[in-house]
């Protein structure tokens, strides 16, 4: 069995049978997980959590592994913002160490020599878990020691325009903080021509610790790029994050956060900028596990074109999270009346004592505002930009990293210029 020329859920089966023998780690749960993906196939509409989101441009496409050619990266590094701190680099799923810097207050090993595929991550439920854990070949593996402050660590995901076709990667990436530890992830992802990036990481903060997570994804927007991540926050600890969807033909976070410690906070913050036929898709899951525990998700849309915007966010309160404090909002922008957005809010209480509420709106630029603007001598597309950047600063002004925020707020400057352009 080869898997050229073949799409969907069999070729990549397929490729599995091809490389089983030369990946990395146990072979039997790559085994059951290829089982679990070969019964669910890729998620269809008709899976609730997949409702909005319509796999079938990639169930169409025919991928291939990446080829291990030796690649000038320098085009895209040179988009990559600079940041100070630790740098991981990883091109077309694999490590390269000759474009890396590695921390110095953090233990970082390679997934392709541990192959530990974590206990949060679940292939038996989610078909891309399923496939990550198949086909997973390298990714970061960071461990902050107690106490610690790691800094900032910038870990970055390049793909490059390979021969043949489209090529695909799955990284595996884990980070664990020790009690009292301290971390700022940047994430970037870029790159050029068609490819799969579908990565899965865990996230384990342990009680009393700190991990600010924020991620820009800027695929090439003939791409498709589906992350799954999963983050378990203990006791007083803190996961902080924020993610930036700008590229990608077709692109979809989902996040699994559990509170699983008294006093755990999480907030899951995003925004998506969509233009053309782009479709975005910010999916998550907060389970609070504990009593006193904090969630906080505000996202923000901003949709052009015939771009369509998706946020599905659910809230489940176990019977003995008392005193859990949640809350979720999406607030979309339509600069087009062509766009479309779905909201699905949602909340499963099975405590009493809790606060928890969620809200959605929809609009588009406020003539009024507009019209102030421009009877003031500024130019029309000079005027919605200021509106456009005044919808987005709440959402940018809760990452509380300067370098990062700095990182953010330019990408949104270059995704404006592009539409006016």
């Amino acid at each position: 069995m080869t898997a050229a020329g073949l799409t969907g859920a069999d070729g990549f089966l397929a490729r599995y049978v091809d490389v089983r023998d030369r990946l990395p780690g146990d072979l039997s749960v790559r085994d059951a997980a290829a089982d679990a993906f070969r019964r669910a196939g890729l998620p269809g509409r008709r899976v609730e959590a997949w409702k909005y989101t319509d796999l079938r441009p990639l169930a169409s496409a025919a991928f291939h592994e990446p080829l291990n050619l030796p690649t000038d990266c320098a085009a895209l590094l040179a988009r990559v913002p600079r940041v100070d701190g630790a740098r991981l680099v990883f091109v077309d799923g694999r490590f390269r160490g000759d474009l890396s810097t590695a921390p110095t207050a953090a233990r970082f090993a390679l997934f392709a020599t541990q192959a530990d595929f974590g206990m949060l991550a679940r292939p038996d439920r989610e078909p891309m878990v399923a496939l990550n854990t198949m086909l997973a070949e390298d990714g970061a593996s960071i461990d902050v020691p107690e106490n610690a402050d790691a800094g900032l660590i910038h870990l970055i995901s390049l793909a490059t325009d390979t021969p043949g076709g489209a090529a695909d990667f799955h990284p595996r990436h884990r980070v664990r903080l020790a009690p009292g530890a301290t971390l700022t992830m940047l994430e970037t992802s870029l790159g050029n021509g068609t490819y799969l990036h579908a990565p899965v990481t865990e996230l384990h903060v342990a009680a009393g610790a700190t991990l600010t997570h924020i991620r820009h994804q800027d695929e090439s927007t003939a791409a498709f790029h589906l992350s799954t991540l999963y983050a378990e926050i203990a006791e007083n600890g803190t996961y902080d994050s924020f993610t930036l969807n700008l590229g990608a033909r077709m692109a979809r976070n989902e996040v699994h956060a559990r509170l699983a410690g008294s006093g755990a906070t999480t907030h899951l913050n995003a925004a998506q900028l969509l233009s053309g036929n782009q479709h975005a898709d910010f999916t998550t899951v907060v389970r609070h596990d504990a009593p006193h525990g904090t969630s906080r998700q505000t996202v923000k849309n901003v949709l052009a074109g015939r771009s369509r915007g998706v946020f599905q966010g659910r809230i489940e309160v176990a019977r003995h999270a008392q005193k859990t404090d949640g809350y979720q909002m999406s607030q979309s922008l339509l600069l087009s009346p062509d766009a479309e957005i779905d909201t699905k809010p949602e909340l499963e209480i099975f405590a009493d004592d809790v606060k928890c509420s969620h809200g959605a709106t929809v609009g588009e630029l406020d003539a009024e505002q507009l019209f102030y603007l421009r009877s003031r001598g500024i130019p029309d597309a000079e005027a919605r930009s200021m509106l456009v950047r005044a919808f987005l600063a709440e959402a940018l002004d809760a990452v509380s990293h300067d370098a990062a925020r700095t990182v953010l707020e330019s990408a949104v400057e270059g995704w404006w210029q592009r539409q006016a352009a």
